[in-house]
């Protein structure tokens, strides 16, 4: 709900012929006082019809210095200290001004010098009031204008929390009830800021939202640091209130003022120290090269697009066979160049299939590709399960398609985004991503061209996912709905698996398969409750949870992709491993028999053939 904008309001968007009128009707007002109580006190030596004569000349110069001074371009809708300082200033050399050339001209006669001094309080007061008044009504009676808006705790009480306390007051679409500030510093819990008290410290959040009825909360702090940041909201998640969050002040100039607070969302609760990349690595990998990225308006591929184009390639394909994802990524990138927020590059848009081996053919042959990002694959496994024969055509043909191709055009490097459902995979899309991986493995031993595989767990965020799963159903009023209890995942957020991706492809020297560390697991029950709870209501009372049972080819808990006593090979990034090689097998023919016959399979007969190939494969009943 947004409050309707009042008269003072409208005072403060005056057009600035408005402001020169009211200027005129306060000096007006200013000086007939003035002129009015001296006639009355018949001060000896002061004549009231030249003071009356001389008035407009007074005006003009006023005016004069108020637009030399550049009054008239203060923005006044918002103002603070600054504006209504030079406003004063404006005023005071105004009269100085008048002050000089009525003792410097005979006959100048208008008001006694010392009057000014008086005169000049009082014109600053009423020039000012008009454009303060929403302030001052605002700061005198805040409970009054915010009583229905959201409780607000505001955690901070220093540079950060007085800005979005302003942004607050004077931004009709922020509507927000502040209550108080909290903040871990001594000196100044206890006391009073902007007129609302300091609590604190931070680690009694929970209990001020209880007492306070808070609705939600604002972390203030803009240049804190990502632990912090973490170890702040794990304690205000602890209740279900909503939670936004100031950038850091590098990033405010960039945003609209309304966008100046952001929501904190789950992937902020799960979000994990950043990573440390070789960024000159990478761009000596990727500069003024030809890349290709298959599934480009995916999840991961549309990342990596956005990431590759920060290092400058020569020219950046985009193939997909769903023409909404690429379009709107196409989109976004034409308004990012415009906007200069990102460097302009030659990069193009292709609609087909990897499946396609004409199609795939012609590209190779026309873009002749130096780099291959290949991200294009079924990834969503209880749909997989009903069509498999799909999953097959994908993941495995597919990746054999460009593969070959890249071999056959002299490709540099080719980076095959797996899964850590290839790790023992117990559905069939894991058994086509560990197909998959076993063709880089087998081309890679006879080619020129360096192929690797990067394996690594759910994103957070992506097609298919839970997040935005849960997300929707969160927004239609529940239930969320869990496969299980005790059912845990591993989780990254999509840019970290993507810088990831791209830093493992500068090590890859060929045949390697890449393991991203995905850190502790997480259990989706509690994740289901921590969105609920971060949309501000409470978990199975205002959003029921409902268990429903593990779905065909879904584990309870998925493998751990690093196991760092089992010999993985570490790299030079912490985060990234190599599982330990493995002798490349020649799956050229078993892929031949796979695509021969597996069009007239059943369902369940192309499961079962894969598993012919994939011996680590289990198909669940």
């Amino acid at each position: 709900m947004t409050p309707k904008a009042t008269f003072f309001d409208k005072v403060g968007k005056m057009k600035t012929w408005q402001m020169i009128l009211y200027d005129i009707f306060a000096i007006c007002l200013t000086y007939g006082i003035a002129i009015a109580a001296l006639s009355i006190s018949h001060v000896s030596g002061f004549d009231r019809r030249m003071a009356l004569y001389v008035l407009p000349v007074v005006i003009v110069i006023k005016l004069m210095v108020n637009i030399f001074s550049q009054v008239y371009r203060l923005v006044f809708q918002n103002a603070g200290f600054d504006e209504v300082f030079k406003l004063a200033l404006a005023v005071t050399i105004g009269n100085i001004i008048i002050a000089v050339i009525s003792i410097a001209i005979p006959n100048f006669n208008f008001i006694p010098e010392i009057c000014l001094l008086f005169t000049n309080v009082f014109e600053v007061f009423v020039m000012v009031l008009p454009r303060i008044i929403k302030r001052f009504l605002r700061y005198l009676s805040p409970k009054k204008i915010y009583l229905s808006g959201k409780r607000t705790l505001l955690i901070g009480a220093g540079a950060g929390g007085k800005l979005v306390l302003d942004e607050i007051r004077n931004n009709l679409e922020v509507y927000n009830n502040p209550i108080a500030y909290v903040d871990d510093d001594e000196n100044k819990i206890g006391n009073i800021m902007a007129g609302f008290p300091i609590l604190g410290p931070i680690k009694e959040v929970p209990h001020i939202i209880d007492n306070y009825g808070i609705e939600e909360v604002i972390i203030c702090i803009a240049n804190i640091t990502n632990e912090r940041f973490q170890e702040i909201i794990q304690i205000v998640a602890k209740r279900a209130v909503t939670i936004k969050r100031l950038p850091k002040f590098k990033n405010l100039k960039k945003d609209a003022p309304s966008k100046k607070l952001q929501e904190v969302r789950v992937e902020d609760l799960l979000s994990r120290e950043i990573v440390k990349l070789d960024n000159k690595g990478i761009k000596d990998f990727i500069s003024g090269k030809r890349v290709l990225v298959t599934g480009a308006g995916g999840s991961i591929g549309s990342e990596l697009v956005r990431q590759i184009i920060k290092f400058k390639p020569k020219k950046l394909l985009l193939f997909d066979i769903y023409e909404n994802g690429v379009y709107d990524l196409q989109t976004e990138l034409n308004h990012a160049m415009t906007k200069k927020d990102i460097d302009s590059i030659d990069f193009e848009l292709q609609i087909g299939s990897v499946y396609n081996y004409e199609r795939l053919d012609k590209l190779f042959k026309n873009y002749k590709p130096e780099l291959v990002f290949h991200a294009a694959a079924y990834k969503h496994v209880p749909l997989m399960e009903d069509s498999s024969v799909e999953a097959v055509r994908t993941n495995i043909l597919g990746t054999y398609n460009v593969c070959s191709l890249s071999d056959i055009y002299k490709v540099e490097k080719v980076v095959l985004v797996s899964s850590d459902k290839a790790v023992r995979p117990t559905n069939v899309m894991g058994a086509t991503k560990r197909f998959a991986e076993m063709i880089i493995q087998c081309i890679n031993s006879k080619s020129e061209t360096n192929y690797s595989a990067v394996r690594f767990g759910n994103v957070l965020g992506s097609n298919g996912s839970v997040v935005p799963l849960f997300r929707r159903q969160i927004e239609n009023g529940g239930p969320v709905t869990v496969t299980h209890k005790d059912i845990t995942r591993y989780f990254m957020t999509i840019p970290e698996a993507v810088s990831l991706i791209l830093q493992s492809g500068t090590y890859a020297k060929g045949g390697e398969i890449f393991i991203l560390d995905m850190g502790d697991p997480v259990r989706i029950y509690d994740l289901a409750e921590k969105m609920i709870r971060l949309s501000g209501m409470k978990p199975h009372e205002d959003i029921k949870i409902n268990v429903t049972g593990l779905r065909p080819g879904e584990k309870l808990y998925e493998e751990l992709l690093v196991d760092k006593n089992n010999g993985h090979i570490k790299t030079d990034n912490e985060k990234i491993f190599i599982e330990k090689i493995t002798q490349a097998e020649n799956v050229e023919c078993d892929v031949k028999e796979i695509v021969d016959g597996f069009e007239d399979l059943t369902n369940q007969q192309v499961k079962e053939l894969v598993q012919k190939y994939v011996t680590s494969y289990t198909i669940k009943k």
